[in-house]
């Protein structure tokens, strides 16, 4: 008679869980939650309307993807990054990818065309986005078409390590995104990604290798990072 409401209390724990988690990574991507900024837990559970314990349970979980930092005696914060760091995670990300890409079309290969889907379903919706003026569309099709590059290569433990690594950047990747939307046309970052599906539709390692590099990951790394 006790088993079904502890099972439904644990789904609605669970639900809870997923759902702070979910609202908050989208308020730290999107930058409503900036980098170094106090996370108070009597505010956020208000706001979500829930209690502490799912609250620090995201909180934990948000930790361990990389996005927040709990510090000894000072609470939760968005995690800020040095430019140390970002440089540090930028090469790392390189070195994911171009290893990624060498998995890929090693022997010779070429990829599934049924999974190049995800790559060309981001970039069409990075097209759009860019149409419309929807950064954050855009933001997350950007973080969809390289993830979809990485999982071409079947590496299952690569991936569990690539995409927290990617979480970490997408703040400021997004940043830098729309940074360049105002120096440059908001359809030129489409136009790089498309020219790299092409490569990796059409080419070997060299090509794709040769476009990764000149894919300008890095042209806008924010200089008003943390030091």
């Amino acid at each position: 008679m006790t088993a079904e409401p502890v099972a439904t209390g644990g789904l609605e724990a669970s639900s809870l869980v997923e759902l702070a988690v979910r609202r908050l990574r989208g308020e730290i991507l999107s930058g409503a939650l900036a980098p170094g900024e106090r996370l108070v837990e009597e505010q956020l559970t208000r706001r979500f309307g829930t209690s502490r314990a799912p609250l620090r349970e995201a909180l934990r979980l948000l930790g361990q993807q990389g996005l927040v930092e709990h510090l000894p005696r000072r609470g939760v914060r968005v995690t800020q990054l040095s430019a140390r760091d970002m440089d540090e995670l930028f090469t790392l990300r390189d070195t994911l990818e171009q290893f990624a890409v060498r998995c890929t079309f090693g022997g010779g290969g070429t990829p599934d065309p049924t999974l190049l889907d995800g790559l060309r379903v981001a970039v069409e919706e990075m097209d759009r986005a860019a149409a419309s003026g929807a950064a954050l569309e855009q933001d997350a099709a950007h973080r969809g078409f390289h993830l979809a590059l990485v999982a071409l290569a079947g590496h299952h433990h690569l991936m569990r390590v690539y995409e927290p690594l990617l979480l970490q950047l997408q703040l400021y990747m997004a940043t830098n995104m729309r940074r360049e939307a105002r120096d440059r046309s908001p359809c030129d970052g489409a136009r790089r990604h498309r020219r790299l599906y092409d490569a990796v539709a059409s080419g070997g390692t060299d090509a794709v290798l040769a476009e990764l590099e000149h894919h300008g990951a890095r042209t806008y790394l924010a200089p008003e990072l943390g030091t």
